[in-house]
């Protein structure tokens, strides 16, 4: 079961309200979504309306002035039952609106928080055809030309970055070099920008609901003022965006884990065989007992990596820890879960099935596996 219930009553409550649309408006639709690679637009519209794209950014630009944890509570509860629809609040409020709060100027702030608490997404431009991990290698160039900055290049895998509701584009990009190394600076790029192309949607293993897409920029021109940070902290900033990032995608893939818990429960007491109920047999139920033991060991590490951000303290090496066993836990819960429900369990009216395939991006996206066990190992001084 969940830990939910030991949060202050705040998080109980805010819980409690997710997961009560989760189950009456986001499952009845996400196997439509999946089967026809269809956008839920309804469902995105139903979240702004709960103010949840809004969780973590201050009242006076529009949001609910909660905290990052907020958003975790969240994700989690969405991730129970839908991925896609949990990765796109996840992308849009961590990976696009966090950077602008925390390195964003004033006018930044005033003119782009409002728009993405309401629901207006945000697309994270980072990967590239050639720098994936390696985010260092980035080959996109912006350039200064008078009073405006100059960009060209191409990034790839960006999930938001081609709805109809997609408002801005955060991309970095390699502004010049300082002592030998290169300089990456970070440019909002507004949807609609001539010169941007967003190519078409990707042919995905799973995250069919999610919007993913190629983007090439060709002498892509936005004003000096959109520049995001200090020139040259592109890069230190988007590193610990993606720290934060991770203690959001270990939120979500706890409610992948724990999703599959419950629905390998629910299924195992309900089917029979060979004269009684499946949950009866101790190779089943010890199966789902481990199960339990992951979320909630993936929980506990995704909460006390948020515990420490909160408080101020560092977090790389948790939130790292975090990513890993919850990334993990999610892809055995899946792996287990459909196991749990034999032939039923490869048919995609299962929710266990959708699970089995959007769940290996867990492992990869944010950091993949192997650069999360580096991450730690750096920080035990190895």
């Amino acid at each position: 079961m969940s830990l939910i219930a030991e949060l202050p009553d705040e998080y109980v409550q805010l819980a409690k309200t997710v997961r009560e649309f989760a189950r009456e408006e986001v499952a009845p639709r996400a196997a439509q979504h999946d089967a026809e690679h269809t956008f839920p637009y309804e469902i995105v519209a139903g979240m702004a309306d709960l103010g949840l794209f809004g969780l973590p950014i201050p009242e006076e630009y529009g949001g609910m002035g909660g905290d990052f944890f907020a958003l975790c509570v969240a994700l989690e509860e969405l991730g129970k039952v839908d991925q896609s629809v949990a990765i796109t609040l996840e992308a849009s409020v961590s990976l696009g609106a966090m950077p602008l709060l925390r390195h964003g100027t004033p006018e930044q702030k005033q003119t782009w928080l409002p728009r993405l608490a309401r629901g207006e997404l945000a697309a994270f431009g980072l990967t590239e055809p050639g720098a994936g991990s390696d985010a260092g290698g980035t080959r996109t160039r912006a350039v200064r030309d008078g009073d405006e900055w100059v960009i060209n290049g191409s990034k790839q895998f960006i999930t938001n970055s081609g709805t109809d509701v997609t408002a801005l584009i955060s991309a970095t990009a390699v502004t010049g070099t300082a002592d030998g190394k290169t300089q990456i600076s970070t440019f909002l790029i507004p949807s609609g920008t001539p010169g941007l192309v967003v190519e078409p949607a990707y042919d995905k293993v799973g995250w069919h609901a999610s919007d993913t897409h190629p983007l090439t920029f060709t002498d892509v021109r936005v004003p000096a003022a959109n520049l995001l940070g200090e020139e040259g902290r592109g890069y230190a900033n988007f590193l610990a965006a993606l720290d934060e990032g991770r203690i959001a995608i270990a939120a979500l893939a706890v409610g992948v884990a724990q999703g599959c818990v419950d629905e390998s429960v629910r299924y195992a007491q309900d089917r029979e065989a060979f004269g009684r109920s499946i949950a009866g047999f101790q190779a089943i139920a010890f199966k789902i007992a481990r199960m339990e033991a992951r979320a909630q060991a993936a929980r506990q590490a995704y909460h006390h990596a948020a515990a420490l951000m909160l408080g101020g303290r560092r977090f790389k090496k948790e939130a790292a820890v975090a990513k890993l066993v919850a990334s993990e836990a999610a892809m055995d819960n899946a792996r287990d879960a459909t196991q749990v429900f034999g032939g039923y369990g490869f048919m995609n009216e299962y929710p266990v099935a959708r699970h089995y395939r959007d769940s290996k991006i867990l492992e990869i996206g944010e950091g993949t596996t192997e650069v999360q066990l580096m991450l730690i190992a750096r920080e035990l001084g190895l």
